[in-house]
């Protein structure tokens, strides 16, 4: 009998700004920090021991104080194996060495926690098993970059170890062209540069915010504005570095967050009145669009097997197109 594969284990530290009374209890708090986490779990992890405050067990009624430093060990069971699933797949292009994929929205590009199947990579691999010759060793896809599961767009994803190893070491040294579309709040100057390092945000663990540099990546994001709305702009994006959440983040900082966001801000009128029609026009938007209006929409690089330079582009998904033309037709002189 083989012997069970042990549970992982991941410690998590969470500090309480000072001078923030949350008056919130340890469980609840938690579970609002923590992705994933769920209230029932965090209570039967606090009953376990698995939650220390300032180095001691508390219950889980503890009412959260303000520098508290809260340390929890999760134990994770090991993932179930990733197994081939029969998908729809827009495929842009696609070679011996490598393919481009076309993602929708509201799908997950890795099995995760919540999403071990239905995913990106599970649709790749029952693809990739359809070209393979019986005799021949299975390719199994591996991802190189990611997007977050409600941002549309372009992915490169490569079929062998040495090509999935370059195409690494292009975003490592920003070798890559990357462009995304993004409709964002506000009209900001024509062109600009956002910088700022990026890491957990320390009141929501759930998302990333603008750290200072000893706490964060340091991360870097060009924009051009590609058309003015009253309130709104079309902006393309390149990337100088890939963090999580990078645009969304960063464009939230600077007070323009991305339409329909409801993380960062996005999914609310935040430029110009909220009545009337107006106000029925952005709730129709945000109930149809249901995610960020962002879209991976160029990718260019130097082909690792043939030395060449490619780009591939990506038509913008209709959810997308819907809020553009919207804009067009309502928004283009202020009410």
């Amino acid at each position: 009998m083989q012997d069970r594969p042990e549970k992982e284990v991941t410690i998590i530290e969470l500090n309480v700004p000072s001078g923030q009374h949350t008056k919130v209890r340890l469980d609840k708090y938690i579970t609002n920090a923590v992705e994933n986490a769920t209230r029932n779990k965090v209570q039967q992890a606090i009953k376990d021991g698995l939650v220390l405050v300032n180095g001691s067990k508390e219950k889980a009624s503890y009412i959260v104080q303000p520098e508290d430093h809260i340390h929890i060990t999760l134990l994770k069971p090991p993932p179930p194996e990733v197994v081939p699933q029969k998908m729809p797949l827009d495929i842009v292009y696609e070679d011996e060495d490598l393919l481009i994929v076309n993602k929708p929205a509201d799908m997950v590009v890795h099995p995760a926690f919540a999403n071990w199947d239905g995913t990106l990579v599970n649709a790749l691999m029952y693809h990739v098993e359809q070209l393979s010759e019986p005799e021949a060793n299975t390719v199994r896809p591996g991802i190189v970059h990611r997007l977050d599961k409600d941002t549309s767009g372009v992915l490169v994803v490569a079929k062998r170890n040495e090509i999935h190893s370059q195409l690494s070491r292009y975003f490592q040294t920003h070798d890559i062209e990357r462009r995304y579309w993004a409709v964002i709040w506000g009209t900001p100057e024509e062109e600009g540069t956002i910088e700022g390092a990026l890491g957990r945000d320390p009141r929501d663990r759930k998302k990333m915010a603008v750290v200072s540099d000893d706490k964060g990546k340091h991360a870097v994001t060009h924009y051009k504005v590609l058309e003015y709305f009253d309130y709104l702009s079309l902006v393309e994006i390149q990337l100088e570095t890939g963090r999580t959440h990078q645009i969304r983040v960063h464009l939230s900082k600077m007070g323009h967050p991305v339409f329909g966001d409801p993380t960062y801000g996005g999914d609310s009128v935040r430029y110009g009145f909220n009545t009337g029609t107006r106000k029925k026009m952005f709730k129709n938007l945000f109930a149809e669009l249901g995610r960020q209006c962002l879209h991976a929409k160029t990718l260019g690089f130097e082909h690792p097997g043939t030395g060449e330079f490619v780009e591939f582009d990506s038509t913008l998904p209709d959810d997308f197109q819907h809020v553009l033309d919207t804009l067009r037709k309502r928004c283009k002189d202020p009410y």
